[in-house]
């Protein structure tokens, strides 16, 4: 096991550093990072996407190239729009309702995303649901001013996502509602979403993702947990191996990362991602690498609520 810890460009998501562990099987390299608030139960799942891309590894892909968004955090105008101009992808995806901003700070930011990617350009919006129903609504209207694709979590729950999905005509999509593997059933069922954005890593693996997918019979955009590119290859690997792919995916995340653990990275160029698998480089592995206890730990509880064979040997 080789742990790293990377500084967040900018805060994104409470995040300053983004952590983690790779471990090495048979298949290849594979990563574990699930954010410090989750619990072993809630890891395990992660451990497994580690497990099987180490060990078992992943379907062949239908597609050479994915389509991804730039990630616009909760920045100023005036960065948000060089971060989208720099990019170079044709869609960008804005973070709002960030804690101790308001409403006009996030118009602000759309606004200036819509002007960096111009008229023919997607611009979609992100609020994590932190917006109540009646906010939600008001909001949506207001955003879409600027021609939003669609709007994703914009409350917390199914509930609530259905009744802002009858009351708004943007499309809305649903992230957090889809952690496992029943929740698509659950999703298609309260009629509360038109999208389904799907990660690796929180669903336990390609394999799982791919059949959660298939069970939620939505539209699907495969989207990261902002990890190194070990971890990007999850997800490139899985909308690698869609049927469909109708929308850009979330898939270009390192530009929030002050480094990476590979020398090849899986940046974007002109809009899309190369389906490949790059490897952990040492040198650049060590420049990040912490001490591995810690995370050693971690990974031990969650593999208890594993099946299967171990992805972590306990130390001697």
């Amino acid at each position: 096991m080789r742990v790293f810890s990377i500084p967040m460009r900018t805060r994104f998501r409470g995040v300053t550093r983004r952590e983690g562990a790779l471990v090495r099987g048979p298949a290849g390299w594979g990563e574990f990072s699930p954010f410090a608030e989750y619990g072993p139960a809630e890891c395990a799942r992660w451990l497994a996407a580690a497990r099987e891309a180490a060990h078992e590894g992943w379907p062949e892909p239908v597609r050479d190239r994915i389509p991804v968004n730039v990630t616009i955090p909760a920045v100023d105008p005036e960065r948000a729009f060089a971060m989208t101009k720099e990019s170079g992808c044709r869609t960008a995806k804005v973070k709002v309702a960030e804690r101790g901003q308001g409403d006009a700070d996030d118009m602000a930011r759309v606004e200036a995303v819509r002007d960096a990617i111009g008229p023919d350009g997607r611009v979609r919006v992100d609020v994590n649901g932190r917006w109540d129903v009646d906010h939600a609504a008001r909001m949506i209207r207001a955003l879409d001013r600027w021609e939003l694709e669609y709007v994703e979590q914009p409350c917390a729950t199914l509930a609530e996502l259905a009744r802002v999905r009858r009351r708004v005509d943007v499309p809305v999509a649903a992230d957090e509602s889809i952690r496992r593997a029943e929740d698509p059933l659950k999703v298609r069922a309260a009629e509360a979403a038109d999208v389904a954005v799907l990660k690796v890593q929180p669903l336990g693996g390609v394999a799982a993702a791919l059949r959660v997918a298939e069970a939620c019979g939505l539209p699907v955009v495969v989207s990261s947990a902002v990890e190194t590119s070990v971890g990007l290859a999850a997800g490139v690997a899985l909308a690698a191996a869609l049927p469909d792919l109708p929308y850009a995916c979330g898939l270009g995340t390192l530009s929030l990362l002050e480094g990476d653990v590979v020398r090849d990275p899986l940046r974007p160029v002109e809009g899309e991602i190369e389906v490949r698998r790059p490897v952990p480089d040492e040198e650049a592995l060590r420049r990040w690498e912490v001490p591995a206890e810690a995370w050693r730990d971690r990974a031990l509880a969650a593999q208890e609520h594993l099946a299967g064979p171990a992805v972590i040997e306990a130390a001697p």
